[in-house]
């Protein structure tokens, strides 16, 4: 099962949200990632990730690792950028992993607690 996706590409908005457990992730985040590095040639003035994931396997976290690599080339050239990661009020593996994410890059990035 593959999450959805919505970009905005003039309003510099993108949200994927769902489950993130697609048979081949690869074949799911490639296009992603290509269209990632697209917009950041010519990106609105500030672009913001919302990220709302009910769970994710580790096939897709990697590819979102990959997503966020983008973000922080993008960032570190001066691209203003903001990720925010949601995660369920009880669901502790997620928040962890939004923390493990938030550790790793130097980017704004905040955790964003739903009910």
């Amino acid at each position: 099962m593959s999450p959805q996706v919505t970009f905005n590409s003039a309003k510099g908005e993108l949200l994927i949200e769902g489950r993130a457990i697609p048979e081949d992730p690869g074949m799911f985040f490639e296009p992603l990632s290509a269209w990632l590095k697209e917009y950041f040639k010519a990106p609105q003035k500030k672009t913001v990730v919302d990220i709302k994931l009910e769970y994710i396997n580790s096939g897709s976290s990697k590819f979102i690792l990959e997503l966020f690599k983008i973000i922080k080339d993008n960032y570190l050239a001066g691209k203003d950028v903001l990720v925010n990661w949601h995660y369920e009020e009880d669901d502790e593996s997620l928040l962890e992993l939004g923390e493990h994410y938030k550790n790793s890059f130097d980017f704004p990035f905040n955790l964003v607690e739903f009910i």
